[in-house]
């Protein structure tokens, strides 16, 4: 009886600890010497190719920078590294079967159990992160960040994980910086 008063309050936490994780994968090139790049542009064919709004295209690419600054990189013309990006967008829905089951209780008399569902639609997006060398123009790091976005109209809480997400992927680069790639 304990675990069904507790279950619901289990579920709550699951539900909100999903929903503000980052699902961060990463991928280099093995022969890259990262040590190398201490500068860095943003590649604007790149950005410019990116299908979310010019306000979103603003909030990632300051928050790149931010997070690049922290690593002791410098924003310059004659850059080392050039930055791009690349975005997708999905609905995500998730379907939770809340089923539990008819058994006895405490007296010799059987209990009933709650059956339902419960739908939970949210929309789920993909930042690329792409890290081109500026001499050779070859992808040399690229960080793919995968998390629910913040659709409703707070812009203070969509800035927050826009810079979350961006945070999260910048943290592994350089590749064995950041836990495994």
């Amino acid at each position: 009886m304990k675990v069904l008063r507790i279950l619901p309050a289990l579920l709550l936490v699951v539900l909100v600890s999903s929903c503000t994780s980052v699902r961060v994968v990463t991928d280099y090139d093995r022969n890259a010497n990262f040590g190398n790049y201490n500068n860095f542009a943003f590649y604007k064919p790149g950005i410019d190719k990116a299908k979310i709004s010019d306000l979103d295209k603003k909030r990632i690419l300051r928050a790149i920078d931010s997070e690049l600054r922290l690593k002791g990189m410098n924003k310059s013309e004659n850059a080392d590294l050039l930055v791009s990006i690349f975005t997708k967008e999905r609905e995500r829905v998730d379907v939770y079967n809340n089923n539990f089951g008819w058994g006895w209780g405490w007296n010799p008399w059987w209990y009933g159990g709650y059956y339902g569902n419960s739908v939970s639609r949210s929309t789920e997006g993909s930042l690329y992160i792409d890290f081109i060398d500026a001499k050779t123009n070859e992808l040399v790091w690229q960080g793919i960040g995968r998390a629910r976005l913040i659709t409703s109209g707070n812009i203070e809480k969509k800035e927050q994980r826009i810079r979350q997400i961006v945070q999260e992927i910048i943290a592994k680069y350089p590749p064995g910086s950041g836990g495994t790639n």
